[in-house]
């Protein structure tokens, strides 16, 4: 594997978005000699609990626990505390939760995992916004919430493809930066609102790059891969 491809594949993360621990570990098998970030999100942590963070993270693999922490400030550091206990590489929380709780999580996570704040969800459009009573643009909202989120001290924030170039403008590299809502160009969208291709989300200046669906949910994983790291070095 050529030095482009290896940097490449270090930024892509695989969302690990299925029910069960068995085929969780199926999928980290058949991809771990490419990639060595996971994600474990709702879907999945629900159904396993803390075991399959420890299953996956026992392959040598990286997590990204991303069940978007929104609560009370003492219970969001107390969950922060149980992540580190886990030995999660990320952690995400909702940055809408103020700048209290982002504190507190801040203050509660150990120094080797970084602490990522959701802005904005992928699927969300401006229509959402107004049903929620936010009247600003997306754009506006996201970076109102990213400076929130730096302010309180969080290591980086999780944004739609569209945001990278705002968010890298204002706060260069300062922060770290994953983006959802990623579809090669051979993907269906899904209900994706907000997406870009991998390629053109590294060249916008993202860190990380978390995919789904196009990877899961193809007959063939590591073909999709392939695939997903040809167009990234092409």
């Amino acid at each position: 594997m050529d030095a482009g491809m290896t940097n490449a594949a270090d930024k892509i993360i695989v969302a690990l978005d299925v029910a069960t621990k068995e085929k969780a570990l199926e999928l980290v098998k058949e991809l771990r000699d490419r990639i060595s970030f996971f994600k474990i999100g709702l879907q999945l942590y629900t159904a396993e609990g803390p075991e399959i963070v420890r299953a996956v993270l026992a392959t040598g693999a990286k997590v990204w626990l991303d069940i978007k922490l929104y609560d009370i400030p003492n219970t969001v550091g107390r969950a922060v505390e149980s992540a580190n206990n886990l030995g999660v590489h990320m952690l995400t929380i909702h940055l809408s939760g103020g700048s209290e709780m982002i504190a507190a999580a801040s203050a509660a996570r150990a120094n080797s995992m970084l602490l990522l704040g959701v802005t904005v969800l992928t699927s969300a459009t401006e229509q959402t916004l107004r049903e929620i009573g936010v009247s600003g643009k997306m754009d506006e909202q996201v970076m109102r919430l990213a400076r929130l989120g730096v302010e309180a001290g969080i290591d980086g924030v999780v944004a739609s493809p569209h945001e990278i170039k705002k968010l890298r403008a204002e706060f260069g590299d300062k922060i770290k930066i994953a983006v959802q809502g990623i579809r090669p160009s051979w993907a269906e969208p899904g209900d994706q609102k907000r997406f870009m291709t991998p390629r053109e989300a590294l060249e916008a200046g993202t860190d990380y790059i978390g995919i789904g669906r196009p990877i899961t949910a193809h007959p063939r994983p590591s073909e999709a891969v392939e695939k997903i790291l040809d167009e990234l070095n092409s």
